[in-house]
């Protein structure tokens, strides 16, 4: 079996889908995307593609995954290792079809039977966000995961860290002790207001805070750490076991959350959450993404032992007729009480519809995230 051709699809919202054949008539699908950066990821997909692994078995993974990695001399970041991993998904989609197993039959078998997930909450306003928490919640989730804060300032004001704190709170109250929050600082704040913030959200009892700094400051985080009863979460923009091996010295983690489309796909996301078992430090994959990725998630979580809730960007618990964008055959993402059902049919296990993915593609999409700014007019963290 060879690799024989490839497309890539730019597709709304913000995705970014790449489809390998092979000699066999065997397809796999990927979905390498660095949010608000897909152009870029597809330059360094065509450069991959071109350059090594057209004409190669796919059935050899890992010996792809290691030339994609170790074969060029300057390595890592987003965009690479976003690249690597959606060509590494595609790769597991096809040996899977190959063989007529799902991925996680391939990678160890079953550790659970089915997968607990949680979704995001937005609104500006903490009616907004309350409403919205329990909605969720009525539809089945027992999982739910909110921002902190908008833009905020190195030293910020006793109000506004009231504010924040009752934001929090108003969801609290929302949706009852039998729901877990996440909370996520997504970096915006400095290390002594996340100190600070830390200690003030303990009595609210949440699943987890999520990138109390960015992680250029990640060793600030035992400080963090000592501030509060919560666990910590971080890893979202980590992009290999070598990123994250930093993260676990810090010996201040207790969740890590690496994204199977940026960290280096299926093969790398199993050695991270290899590498966390053995910290005793849980998994919970981020995946603000498609359904390529979600799919390639699940594959991950149905095996890693050390599993614990998986994030999605698109509204599951919809039935498919309502869904908007998501590019499966059929209504392949069973959902029910805050679960989805384990992904069984060979490979990935969804079906593209490829016909929807090309009429999409004709549409432009220009994703860009926004510039914030403070009042003083200096750039803020978004």
């Amino acid at each position: 079996m060879e690799i024989t051709d490839y497309d890539l699809y730019g597709v709304p919202p913000r995705w970014l889908f790449l489809r390998l054949e092979t000699d066999e008539g065997v397809v796999g699908w990927g979905e390498p995307v660095v949010e608000g950066r897909s152009k870029t990821v597809r330059a360094a997909v065509e450069e991959i593609m071109d350059s090594y692994l057209l004409g190669k078995d796919p059935r050899r993974i890992e010996d792809h995954w290691q030339a994609m990695y170790r074969g060029s001399f300057y390595r890592g970041g987003p965009i690479l290792m976003s690249a690597i991993a959606g060509i590494d998904q595609a790769l597991w989609d096809i040996k899977g079809k190959h063989h007529g197993l799902p991925v996680h039959e391939l990678i160890g078998g079953r550790s659970r039977e089915k997968i607990r997930v949680y979704q995001w909450i937005g609104g500006n306003r903490p009616d907004e966000l309350a409403d919205e928490a329990a909605q969720l919640v009525d539809a089945g989730y027992t999982a739910l995961k909110m921002d902190a804060t908008h833009q905020m300032r190195h030293i910020e004001s006793r109000e506004t860290l009231t504010e924040i704190v009752e934001r929090v709170q108003r969801v609290r109250d929302a949706v009852g002790d039998g729901v877990d929050i996440g909370v996520d600082f997504r970096g915006r704040v400095s290390k002594s207001m996340a100190k600070t913030l830390t200690h003030r959200l303990s009595d609210l009892d949440l699943m987890f805070v999520e990138e109390p700094v960015l992680p250029e400051h990640i060793e600030h985080l035992p400080a963090i750490a000592t501030q509060t009863r919560t666990p910590i979460a971080a890893g979202e923009r980590l992009y290999s076991r070598w990123d994250f091996k930093r993260l676990f010295e810090t010996d201040a983690i207790d969740v890590v959350q690496p994204d199977v489309s940026h960290a280096g796909g299926i093969s790398e996301t199993i050695k991270i959450a290899n590498m966390a078992e053995a910290h005793d430090v849980a998994i919970a994959p981020n995946c603000p993404l498609g359904p390529i990725a979600l799919a390639a998630s699940l594959q991950v979580d149905t095996a890693v032992p050390n599993f614990f809730v998986q994030d999605h960007g698109f509204d599951i618990h919809l039935p498919a007729s309502d869904r908007t964008y998501q590019y499966v055959a059929d209504d392949q993402f069973v959902f029910e009480d805050g679960y989805v059902e384990v992904l069984d049919e060979p490979g990935l296990g969804v079906d593209i519809d490829r016909s929807l993915v090309e009429e999409r593609a004709e549409t432009d999409v220009n994703w860009h995230n926004p510039i914030w700014r403070h009042e003083d007019g200096s750039i803020a963290d978004w």
